[in-house]
């Protein structure tokens, strides 16, 4: 692979159900911001936004559905960050300080979205995670391909960097790890995150 995988722009939606979309997340994030996830009902969300209950039912499907779909609005931003924005974490740093920059952010981001992630499990998956968070492993992979690593085997590394990136935190960080320490946790785990990729990256 030899850039990073894109996905584009979300797919067409009708004017008004693009404006129920857009409703519907916005009085998901204020309830989240304010009750707290645990609050956010099905009858709530409808009141809030001011739209009928089968319309929440048509857009999400269930509880599950609604932290799904901001979990994935979330990624695309998060995404374009790293496509677009600015280096290091977005294009135009060396590869190391680039790959350094993408787990420090998404460390962020994840234990950012922890409570959202795990209010968005339904039964069926396995990980709380956003649709699109392929993404690690295929920029992973291209910025590895980009530091000369020599006879490395770059499509099993990208997939344990992604692993140890992305897995950990998301199947072994309680809830009591992250009660009032996120910040410490997302600055410890991003530490160790930049050792292992310095390590990583260090001439042979």
């Amino acid at each position: 692979m030899s850039q990073p995988v894109t996905w584009g722009p979300p797919r067409a939606e009708r004017a008004d159900a693009a404006r129920n979309r857009r409703l519907l997340l916005a009085a998901a994030r204020e309830i989240v911001a304010g009750p707290g996830a645990d609050k956010l009902t099905m009858d709530g969300l409808a009141e809030r936004a001011g739209l009928g209950k089968g319309t929440v039912f048509r857009r999400f499907g269930s509880r599950a559905g609604i932290f799904q779909a901001l979990l994935d609005d979330d990624e695309r931003e998060f995404q374009e960050r790293v496509l677009s924005g600015s280096p290091p974490l977005g294009p135009g740093a060396p590869p190391l300080d680039r790959l350094i920059a993408y787990g420090r952010a998404r460390i962020d981001f994840l234990i950012g979205h922890s409570e959202i992630a795990r209010a968005a499990l339904d039964g069926r998956e396995r990980v709380p995670a956003g649709s699109q968070t392929p993404m690690s492993r295929a920029h992973i992979r291209f910025l590895l391909g980009e530091m000369r690593l020599g006879a490395a085997d770059l499509d099993v590394l990208a997939t344990q960097l992604t692993a140890a990136l992305d897995g950990p935190l998301l199947l072994y960080l309680s809830s009591a790890d992250l009660t009032g320490a996120a910040a410490q946790v997302s600055e410890r785990l991003g530490r160790g995150w930049t050792d292992l990729v310095q390590r990583v990256g260090r001439p042979c």
